[in-house]
């Protein structure tokens, strides 16, 4: 069931929600971020009504708890960049910025938490350094988008570790956290979105896509070895990169064609790593 769960959710990421949201592609991104965050707001609630015997009790709070303002608000800008990069036809910047972002997380552990980088985590680690120095160089600037989704979402999953509480229970405080401004801006701010069922029904549906592939992750985290899932997330950036370049006309110009080379080269090291460490650990 873990391995199933694990698969559900990246498939999910990497081909259900990105069509889901390219489906959307004539609403701004900021609006479809709102309505994303309501809807699920209500189903999280459904949730939390559902399985309250079975969540980890979050009470009383800790200090530790005022983080998941910050992770909130990180959790909220990863979600629109992600939007901008699919709706505006650059999904691959999504791509390259979620194959970043597990070596992000190596070098934030090591810089942050004290965690000591193996050898070849470092030399990972630095080979991406060097792919993005390269990339600038010959491309003359730096894929932001990329990096903002990388560096974002490493520093979410950091505050999220720090914290400590139940998945469910997070996911569902940083929902009600961005709730305020979501309403405030569709009430205030927000062009009119076009009213026919279609397009409702596909809003509505972003509280499903968001929440089952969190809901899925959580359940193959508790069954799975953590070099298992680590391995296993590659699979949303790479059909996040074949779904734009395959059915969307994307195109890989040459700075990125290098980028990613050294990115995969530095993604082989680190999976190599992971799973001589998983086996030498198991033998101990």
């Amino acid at each position: 069931m873990g391995l199933i769960s694990a698969l559900a959710a990246y498939l999910s990421w990497g081909l259900v929600v990105p069509v889901h949201f390219r489906l959307l592609a004539g609403i701004p991104a900021e609006t479809i971020l709102a309505q994303r965050i309501v809807w699920s707001a209500l189903l999280v609630t459904g949730l939390i009504a559902l399985l309250r015997r079975r969540l980890a009790n979050p009470f009383p709070l800790r200090p530790r708890h005022a983080w998941l303002v910050v992770s909130a608000g990180l959790i909220g800008f990863n979600w629109l960049l992600y939007l901008v990069a699919v709706v505006s036809g650059h999904m691959l910047d999504a791509s390259l910025g979620y194959f970043i972002n597990p070596l992000v997380s190596v070098a934030l552990g090591a810089l942050v938490l004290g965690e000591r980088l193996r050898p070849l985590q470092g030399v990972a680690v630095a080979i991406v350094v060097l792919g993005v120095a390269i990339a600038l160089m010959m491309a003359g600037r730096l894929p932001l988008l990329s990096l903002g989704l990388a560096v974002s979402f490493a520093f979410y999953g950091l505050i999220r570790k720090l914290v400590g509480v139940d998945a469910t229970v997070g996911f569902c405080a940083e929902t009600f956290l961005l709730l305020p401004a979501a309403l405030a801006y569709l009430l205030l701010a927000a062009p009119p979105v076009p009213s026919d069922a279609r397009t409702w029904a596909l809003l509505a549906l972003t509280g499903v896509t968001t929440a089952l592939p969190l809901i899925w992750f959580a359940a193959a985290a508790t069954r799975l070895s953590l070099a298992t899932l680590g391995l296993m997330q590659y699979i949303a950036p790479t059909c996040l990169m074949l779904l734009s370049t395959l059915l969307y006309g994307e195109t890989l110009a040459p700075d990125r064609i290098v980028l990613f080379a050294l990115i995969w080269l530095a993604l082989v090291l680190y999976a190599y790593d992971a799973i001589r460490h998983e086996r030498r650990r198991r033998a101990t």
